[in-house]
């Protein structure tokens, strides 16, 4: 038997024979020459069949070879620039393992309802394969960021008792005679690994029961979460500014193909770099009602309220310092101004809006109690998060990082149901 081997190496096998399993992706016969291209998820590859030159019996066999079909194909592999990959198969044998009738996603506009139904199969589809290729390096490029920078993977609880956001976003859950829930973020306990180990980062799904239907939101999402020690909220922006450069750099660099597939246009994102523009909350709201917002200054800025900001700019731009009351309890007041917090929101261009929401931690401790009881939160469930005050109490920053926002803008995609495999959105628990 041939030997079985990936696509993606068949440049290593020329001259020689050997097997390829994949599914079939199309099927087209020219008179006595019949052509069937198959992936394998590393890759495509076309294989030709020469009427006589095989068994009657494979030559029959093509009416059976339908869309996702799965295949052994066995073939000399030989060079050809034309084709996919730069490799073709002269086929001497095809093998159905698995096969495929009537399969019920063709080539052909579908609506989404009936595609997210089939999300399990809809992920076989070019365009799909593209996007979680991006995905995989985006996700691989921040493992490689912060382990080239001396952070240490933290990972946190999904099951918590204590709320890090708005209370209005949590998941209940039974946990025995316990109140519980899904966590929100796992920055509070990233907190106490940044007094640990200095610069810490957490890397997993997060929820939040929000009732939203629009393009950027999911009840389940993945969020990196970075805390550093001794770091005020101008070196949390740079921090931010350096990370996201290199998110994209190495998307550029390692998925060009993929890019292209998706029809992105890469000349914007080949502007991000740093520095990225700063521009206080302040600022920014007589500039929004300027263009006809009504927004209004103690609020917090609204996606259209974004898309204006991110038009003014050709790379990323920091919104600072919001108002107290539009922020989460554990921001650090302003000395500078104390109705405001040392906190940001980083702005994609192109209408993606905000990617990252970083602060300084407030790090005195009865500012902290403070704040936790004007928002009507229970003291007993902070107790373990004060200790991180009372105990040695430290300057310290972070940031969150929406993984599939992040996504959705480095490849140009305009909803965020396509940027993860598997999406959970208000009305969307299947498959």
């Amino acid at each position: 038997m041939a030997q079985g081997v990936e696509i993606r190496g068949l440049g290593e096998h020329v001259g020689t024979v050997v097997t390829i399993r994949g599914w079939v992706q199309t099927t087209r016969v020219h008179g006595k020459v019949a052509f069937v291209v198959v992936r394998d998820g590393t890759g495509i590859v076309q294989g030709v069949v020469v009427q006589k030159e095989v068994a009657p019996e494979l030559w029959q066999l093509f009416p059976e070879l339908t869309l996702e079909t799965s295949v052994h194909v066995t073939g000399m592999v030989r060079a050809e620039p034309r084709a996919p990959g730069g490799h073709e198969l002269s086929v001497s044998d095809i093998r159905v393992v698995g096969p495929s009738p009537d399969y019920p996603i063709q080539p052909k506009e579908h609506g989404v309802d009936f595609l997210l139904d089939r999300r399990h199969l809809w992920l076989r589809s070019s365009q799909q394969r593209a996007i979680m290729r991006v995905r995989n390096e985006v996700e691989k490029s921040i493992v490689d960021f912060f382990y080239d920078r001396g952070f240490l993977r933290l990972d946190t609880p999904i099951l918590t008792g204590a709320i890090g956001e708005g209370g209005a976003g949590l998941f209940e859950v039974e946990y025995f005679e316990q109140q519980a829930y899904l966590a929100q973020t796992g920055q509070l306990y990233a907190e106490a690994g940044a007094a640990a180990l200095g610069k810490v980062y957490t890397f997993g799904p997060t929820f939040r029961a929000e009732k939203s239907k629009t393009r950027r939101h999911l009840t389940e999402f993945w969020m990196v979460e970075p805390e550093v020690a001794w770091a005020d909220s101008d070196d949390n922006m740079r921090l931010q500014e350096d990370f996201v450069s290199y998110l994209v750099a190495r998307a550029l660099e390692r998925c060009a193909e993929e890019l292209k597939l998706l029809e992105r246009d890469t000349a914007p994102l080949e502007r991000v770099q740093p520095p990225f523009p700063r521009l206080e909350y302040s600022d920014a709201i007589p500039l929004l009602q300027q263009k006809g917002s009504e927004i209004h200054w103690g609020t917090d800025l609204g996606a259209a309220d974004e898309t204006v900001i991110g038009e003014m700019y050709d790379r990323p731009v920091f919104v600072t310092n919001y108002p107290k009351q539009a922020k989460a309890f554990y921001m650090k007041e302003n000395p500078a101004d104390p109705r405001t917090v040392l906190c940001d929101d980083l702005l994609a261009p192109e209408g993606y809006g905000e990617i990252i929401g970083g602060s300084q931690r407030e790090d005195d401790l009865d500012r902290l109690v403070a704040r936790i009881q004007e928002q009507g939160l229970p003291l007993a469930s902070y107790e373990w998060y004060l200790d991180l005050r009372r105990y040695g109490s430290f300057p310290h920053s972070g940031f969150g990082l929406g993984v599939e926002r992040t996504v959705g803008w480095i490849t140009g995609r305009p909803h965020i149901r396509e940027l993860i495999p598997f999406p959970r959105m208000l009305n969307r628990l299947y498959p």
